[in-house]
């Protein structure tokens, strides 16, 4: 949720930011529905307290006409309340649409106006002809997309044999060296209520792409991001605790997967992939310090992986929903011939913070002010995966993978 006093104060900036991002959000409605639930706020306000002071009134004797006006305020008061419940309805639907603003810094435009902001390591040339990952997989029997089809549906997986193996491995790898850098290890729960994923910005507008257990109001997490910026929900934390750096493995499930045709089959996109995360919770004046830092741990681990990649600035309609400020990294998939995003790393301000009340002082003395929390992949494992096996395959179809991961695999 953004901060409307600043939409109110500086209306023709902050709406051609948000209109950067979402051009069709209507920010006149929003608005006009912020001034109507403070009037309507103010008037009901003013009612009880005229409804106080006849009561008052009414301690020296009820007079009929202090009863009469006791009975028309009463009923001013009815209504009024029941208008302003309807205007609060409307207005808390049209703010929890709007997208966090982004910086000014973000390109105009959709995923074309991108930004690569640098480059790693060279596209792997190879002297036989290449197989990509589904072909690969195949011959060396590493996942049998047929019997998760069997056992749940299309678009899912069943890793089997070294597969298994190289996915553990790379957990371990990743949060091996998340831990270096200060993120600490946290398993969250697999499913989250209501109330959490729209803290997290998924929930009202990304509700229908959750998998849910109707029975038990609970929603199959889409990324650990959604309870790690609940944790805090609620709550004051110290300044001097801050920033708070997490990473966790877990898996995610989205129903967004199956409609976008055979260039992305296999573990491109699925409904079930396993992530390692970072999250942080930082002073807003060290948010965009910390993104960096998010972004050089991610960048890390494909390094050492010797993988070809590249970073991307987000253009405005490309960031999610929540972010202020997202880079891509996108990892050189030699069987795809295209480069495909392995982590998301994003800046979302104090738009979570500001949905989960999280907040933070220095001193009991102080106000409090409201976190920013930034999240990013670090990394995506599926398509991790796919990168290892074109890149590292051999001639004949073996996968020679590097030994600073054949390390880590039991």
């Amino acid at each position: 949720m953004i901060d409307m006093a600043l939409l109110r104060e500086h209306p023709e900036k902050f709406g051609q930011l948000i209109k950067r991002k979402s051009p069709d959000f209507d920010i006149k409605k929003l608005l006009e529905l912020d001034v109507k639930v403070r009037d309507v706020k103010a008037l009901v306000e003013a009612l009880r307290q005229k409804k106080n002071d006849l009561a008052s009134q009414a301690k020296s004797g009820v007079t009929s006409e202090l009863r009469e006006a006791s009975i028309a305020v009463g009923k001013d008061l009815k209504a009024q309340e029941q208008e302003q419940e309807q205007i609060e309805k409307a207005f808390k639907e049209i703010a929890l649409s709007c997208p966090n603003i982004p910086f000014e810094d973000v390109p105009l435009g959709d995923k074309e106006e991108n930004v690569v902001v640098r480059e790693y390591g060279v596209k792997p040339t190879f002297s036989f002809p290449i197989k990509n990952h589904l072909e690969l997989g195949e011959q060396n029997k590493w996942f049998n997309l047929e019997a998760a089809t069997k056992m749940a549906a299309s678009n899912f997986i069943f890793y089997q044999g070294e597969a298994v193996k190289m996915m553990y491995g790379l957990a371990m790898f990743m949060l091996k060296n998340n831990s270096r850098q200060g993120f600490e290890p946290v398993i969250p729960p697999y499913v989250a209520n209501e109330e959490t994923l729209t803290v997290s910005g998924n929930f009202p507008k990304f509700k229908e792409e959750v998998f849910s257990v109707p029975e038990d109001n609970l929603y199959l997490i889409p990324t650990s991001e959604v309870c790690l910026a609940n944790l805090y929900r609620d709550e004051i934390i110290a300044g001097t605790d801050l920033p708070l750096k997490m990473t966790s493995w877990t898996s995610c499930f989205r129903r967004e997967a199956g409609n976008y045709g055979k260039i992305e089959r296999g573990l491109i996109r699925i409904h079930q992939f396993e992530k390692v995360e970072l999250f942080a919770i930082s002073r807003p004046e060290k948010s965009e310090e910390t993104l960096e830092e998010m972004v050089d741990c991610a960048e890390t681990i494909l390094k050492k992986l010797g993988l070809h990649y590249r970073v991307s600035l987000l253009a405005a309609q490309d960031c999610s929903f929540q972010s202020a400020k997202t880079y891509d990294i996108e990892v050189w998939l030699p069987g795809q011939n295209r480069y495909y995003e392995v982590s998301s790393a994003s800046n979302c301000t104090d738009f979570q913070s500001r949905r989960g009340k999280i907040r933070y002082r220095d001193s009991q003395d102080e106000k409090t002010q409201l976190v920013h929390t930034l999240n990013a992949s670090s990394l995506a494992l599926p398509r991790l995966m796919v990168a290892l096996m074109e890149t590292y395959q051999q001639a004949d179809g073996t996968i020679a993978l590097p030994e600073v991961l054949k390390n880590e695999m039991f």
